[in-house]
């Protein structure tokens, strides 16, 4: 069976209040992973039907701040799956609530992994990409994946 991206596309929006910034007032870099990650985690799950558990993040980049009283809203989107494991590409806006303008903050790929009841790796659906950033990420994921496997395979050496 596959499922297109869009089937369990997940948009999130969180608002930044002062437990979730620094001394200067800008969002935590590590509260931000944690609202991506939670937005990858729900895309993933829906996708596979089952718990998916993160594997690995990687590729994140901080390109604007996020302040007190700012909206944030996350898109999570699934780019492939392999077997048990699937790729999530999730990109974060901020927003001032007196400002219509939405800047691009953050962007990161998540590994998910779908666990069966006795917490054991359990095949998911393929994705079926279907415009052309879908394509794109979808064979990306696949390049990601073999530059990983090999770069373990040296550690590993």
């Amino acid at each position: 069976m596959e499922k297109t991206p869009s089937e369990s596309e997940t948009i999130t929006t969180q608002v930044v209040y002062p437990n979730d910034t620094n001394p200067m007032g800008m969002l935590q870099g590590g509260k931000l992973v944690q609202w991506m990650d939670t937005a990858s985690a729900v895309c993933a799950q829906i996708h596979a039907e089952k718990i998916a558990v993160t594997v690995s993040l990687n590729n994140v980049t901080f390109i604007n701040p996020a302040n007190i009283g700012d909206i944030v809203t996350i898109n999570a989107k699934m780019t492939r799956a392999f077997g048990s494991s699937m790729e999530v590409f999730a990109r974060a806006w901020v927003q001032s609530i007196t400002s219509k303008e939405r800047n691009l903050i953050n962007e990161a790929y998540f590994t998910f992994v779908a666990l069966d009841e006795s917490s054991k790796p359990i095949a998911v659906p393929q994705i079926m990409p279907v415009t052309k950033e879908e394509k794109w990420h979808y064979r990306q994921a696949a390049i990601r994946r073999n530059n990983k496997e090999t770069k373990t395979k040296t550690q590993k050496a």
